[in-house]
């Protein structure tokens, strides 16, 4: 396969249009032999951007990922590394957390430490911070940059209307705005980057680097209601997630979606993937992976999406009657 590449947002990064993220499995669900294994053949399919966060397994996700880094000695300027900053890596005082510019500053530094990397390309708010003025945070990323820590910095899970309080605040100020938001986005959560983003794109350029194509793991097509999976959805700690993603009309309409993925020749998972890159707002979907062979198997989607005509567009559309529509 060939690896396709989309810039991300109206900034010049390009970045490949699948990536490789860490959550649940880099220092958790996997050993560190099989995460070696995941960035490799990642690498060697032309990924170029691997997503990671100080909270993921408290830190260990970095160190496991900054060891690899080391070890496969790739150059430094074929591939792009990402932190997110706002949970903090296991602490719980209130300096340890938030967007404040004493943790955001410290969180950088302790990235850069884990990762073993002389600056972050992508860093990201991780959520919102209620208790910390944006300008505070603004201003703190613009001073990361220009200390050159970090390339670019971005936002996850904020709503249209924060990202553009801090798009304006650094207008005003002639500070270096977020270019990137990692929002969830697949057949099931479509809303905030269809229709709440949709103004965001032409006006300030945002990019996308999107979580969770398979929703959790129900587009893998594996799960029953009671049946017992490997996925995440049945990892201790995640019952919410559980108990929100799994329902019976859902599966219904999974069931529909393997019959157009089987008359294409895919299997569910690549051509979910594959759905996810129709969409031209997405600079890159992000996958996870326990096992190789999930991962290569994943990575067919960027050649599959091709296969998904505007009548098999409309054919999902169809299926998933009564999710948020389409506005691309």
């Amino acid at each position: 396969m060939n690896m396709r590449y989309r810039r991300l947002g109206t900034s010049g990064l390009q970045l490949s249009e699948l990536s490789l993220g860490s959550w649940l499995t880099f220092g958790k669900q996997i050993t560190d032999d099989t995460a070696e294994a995941l960035m490799r053949i990642a690498y060697d399919h032309g990924v170029n951007f691997f997503d990671n966060a100080e909270i993921y397994s408290k830190g260990e996700s970095e160190r496991v990922m900054g060891r690899i880094l080391k070890k496969m000695e790739w150059s430094r300027d074929t591939w792009t590394v990402s932190s997110k900053v706002f949970f903090g890596a296991g602490g719980k005082q209130p300096t340890q957390l938030g967007l404040h510019r004493k943790h955001v500053v410290e969180a950088c530094h302790d990235a850069l430490k884990r990762l073993q990397v002389d600056y972050l390309d992508l860093y990201f708010c991780h959520r919102p911070d209620p208790n910390t003025p944006i300008a505070e945070t603004v201003w703190t990323m613009h001073q990361l940059i220009m200390q050159g820590k970090v390339m670019y910095w971005g936002t996850s899970e904020w709503s249209a209307a924060e990202i553009r309080e801090a798009h304006a605040l650094a207008e005003k100020h002639h500070l270096i705005a977020p270019v990137m938001e990692q929002p969830q986005y697949n057949m099931f959560h479509r809303e905030k980057v269809e229709n709440e983003f949709a103004s965001l794109y032409d006006t300030v350029g945002l990019g996308t680097t999107i979580w969770s194509p398979l929703a959790s793991g129900i587009l893998s097509g594996k799960h029953t209601l009671d049946g017992d999976t490997s996925s995440r959805l049945r990892m201790a700690g995640l019952e919410w997630l559980k108990e929100r993603e799994l329902n019976e009309a859902r599966l219904k309409k999974v069931e529909e979606l393997k019959t157009i993925a089987k008359d294409l020749g895919l299997s569910l998972p690549v051509f979910a993937i594959a759905w996810c890159l129709k969409n031209p707002r997405v600079s890159t979907v992000m996958l996870g992976a326990s096992k190789t062979a999930q991962l290569e198997e994943n990575l067919k989607a960027v050649e599959a999406q091709d296969l998904l005509t505007a009548e098999v567009m409309a054919q999902v559309e169809n299926a998933l009657a009564g999710e948020k529509l389409s506005t691309w």
